[in-house]
C-alpha cells in the first residue's frame, strides 16, 4: 500500500511545480518591468548631449548652481551643478536627470533618450513654457502668434535650427532671463503651441515682437511692423 503513494503523489507534484514555474514567471516579468521603467526614467546623464542639457543648464544657471558655458554638453560640471541641485531639494544626489529630478526643475521627463534626442511633445511643451512666460496676459490669438515668432526663427538661417535653441539664446527672451519660462504652461498656452506646430501664424511671418510700453530697446523700433496684436508689435 505504501509503495502505491507515491504514484497518486505524481499529478500532485507536477501541479505544484507548474504554479510554481508561473508564479515565478510572473515575478520576474514584474521585476523586470520595474527595472525598465525605473531605467526609461532616467532623462538625462554624464555624456548626453543636446538642447534638453541646454535646458538643463539654462535653468541651474538661473538659479546660481551652474556655472559653466550652456553648450548642450552633459559633462561634470553639469553633474555637479545637479547634484548641488538634488541635494537643495532633498533629492539623491546622483547628478542625473531623472524623474524627480526632472519634475522638481519642471522639465518633463521620460521623453528623451540619454544621447538628447528631443520628441515632438518635449517641444510643444518647451515651446508653450515660453509661451506662458512671454504672453500669458494675451488673448489667445497673441500667443499663438508667439509661438509662431519662434517657431519663424527656427526656419530662419540666422537663428538656430530647434525651438530650444531659438529659446535659450542668450537674451532673446526676457521670459527665460527672469525665470517666469519654467512654471507649468497652463492650457491655453500648450493649445497655442499646438496649434502653432501644426501651421498657424497670426503674426504673419513675424521674427521680433515686442510690447512698446517696456521696451528699452531702441533696435527693435526700427524695424517694420507688421501685426499689432493686444500689446505686442510684431515685425520683421
Amino acid at each position: 500500500m505504501f509503495k502505491k503513494r507515491p504514484g497518486r503523489l505524481i499529478p500532485f507534484i507536477v501541479i505544484v511545480i507548474i504554479y510554481a514555474g508561473f508564479g515565478f514567471w510572473v515575478y520576474s516579468s514584474y521585476l523586470t518591468s520595474q527595472i525598465s521603467s525605473e531605467a526609461g526614467a532616467i532623462l538625462l546623464k554624464w555624456g548626453s548631449r543636446g538642447s534638453e542639457v541646454r535646458e538643463v543648464q539654462t535653468r541651474l544657471k538661473n538659479w546660481g548652481f551652474y556655472k559653466g558655458s550652456v553648450d548642450g554638453i552633459y559633462g561634470w560640471r553639469t553633474a555637479n551643478a545637479v547634484k548641488a541641485f538634488q541635494r537643495k531639494h532633498g533629492l539623491k544626489a546622483d547628478g542625473i536627470v531623472g524623474n524627480a529630478t526632472g519634475k522638481a526643475l519642471g522639465i518633463r521627463t521620460g521623453t528623451a533618450s540619454a544621447r538628447g534626442g528631443t520628441s515632438r511633445s518635449n517641444e510643444t511643451y518647451t515651446l508653450a513654457q515660453c509661451v506662458h512666460g512671454e504672453a500669458r496676459g494675451e488673448s489667445y490669438i497673441g500667443q499663438v502668434a508667439v509661438a509662431a515668432v519662434i517657431l519663424n526663427r527656427v526656419d530662419d538661417p540666422r537663428f538656430p535650427k530647434t525651438i530650444a535653441g531659438v529659446i535659450y539664446q542668450p537674451g532673446a527672451f526676457t521670459a527665460v532671463t527672469d525665470g517666469q519660462m519654467f512654471q507649468p504652461p497652463g492650457d491655453t498656452a500648450l493649445k497655442a503651441a499646438r496649434d502653432a506646430l501644426n501651421g498657424w501664424d497670426p503674426s504673419g511671418g513675424a521674427l521680433y515682437y515686442y510690447n512698446p510700453a517696456k521696451t528699452t530697446n531702441k533696435w527693435i523700433w526700427s524695424r517694420p511692423i507688421i501685426k499689432v496684436i493686444g500689446k505686442h508689435y510684431f515685425c520683421k
